[in-house]
């Protein structure tokens, strides 16, 4: 299956000297969910970052059709004035879409991530969960065939976590586009992806591969499962050894 998104050997320098990654390389596919976990200020979101040509590495080359990517980050982003419609709506009017259809397009990805009846409220009047919502519904209105996702879901409860993501799976299987995924949870991480890349502490490389063999759909038991917890097991180590 062809890349969807490619690192080649990547690294990054700051101006002021900083060397975020070195030799960073890796594929992600259509119908690939591929997660990255590692310390703090090991590169993650810097990958993310160039991946989206917020940033330009400094070493090798990042492969991807920009004109089909979805970004979702940390924090919602809401614009605060716009209702839930016009806030997904954004990306759609800035490609000039005409109203008619960017509200059909809207409209879709509303439904789709379950605010169906909120289109009309405002980021305020939504619970941190609800906006994650939109924020992924904002990414989904272009049909994108790359998606990032820098911990989206980082600051939530535990159980607004783990329902969200099951619902970003269903979109995923239902979508089929190539998903990189930045986290800390390594449960969170296994569950979700067919593949957990660990990145070394900075400058950030990878440093272990772990396949997911779990089929999808996923049932929210898999997490209690043996097999479960010894894969979890296995990135922890390794993600302990990135430490030293």
């Amino acid at each position: 299956m062809a890349e969807a998104l490619g690192f080649k050997n990547v690294g990054m320098t700051f101006g002021d000297g900083t060397q975020a990654l070195s030799g960073v390389s890796f594929d992600v596919s259509p119908g690939e969910f591929v997660t990255v976990v590692g310390p703090s200020g090991c590169g993650k979101s810097t990958l993310l970052r160039i991946a989206s040509n917020l940033e330009s590495e400094t070493q090798g080359s990042c492969v991807v059709n920009r004109d089909s990517i979805g970004y979702v980050f940390q924090d919602a982003t809401l614009l605060p004035w716009r209702t839930v419609r016009r806030n997904i709506e954004i990306i759609a009017e800035l490609h000039r879409i005409p109203k008619v259809e960017r509200r059909r397009l809207a409209q879709n990805a509303i439904d789709l991530v379950g605010l169906t009846g909120f289109e009309e409220k405002y980021p305020r009047q939504l619970s941190g969960g609800m906006r994650m919502r939109a924020s992924l519904a904002r990414s989904l209105v272009m049909k994108p065939r790359v998606f990032l996702f820098d911990e989206p879901f980082g600051a939530l409860d535990e159980i607004t976590r783990e329902r969200l993501n099951d619902e970003l799976l269903q979109l995923f299987q239902l979508e089929g586009f190539a998903a990189l995924f930045i986290t800390h949870s390594i449960s969170e991480a296994v569950y979700m992806s067919t593949k957990v890349l660990v990145m070394s502490a900075r400058p950030g490389t990878i440093v272990a591969s772990f396949d997911v063999p779990f089929a999808y759909p996923r049932a929210h038991s898999l997490r209690y499962e043996p097999a479960f917890a010894k894969l979890c097991g296995e990135v922890s180590r390794s993600l302990r050894g990135a430490l030293v």
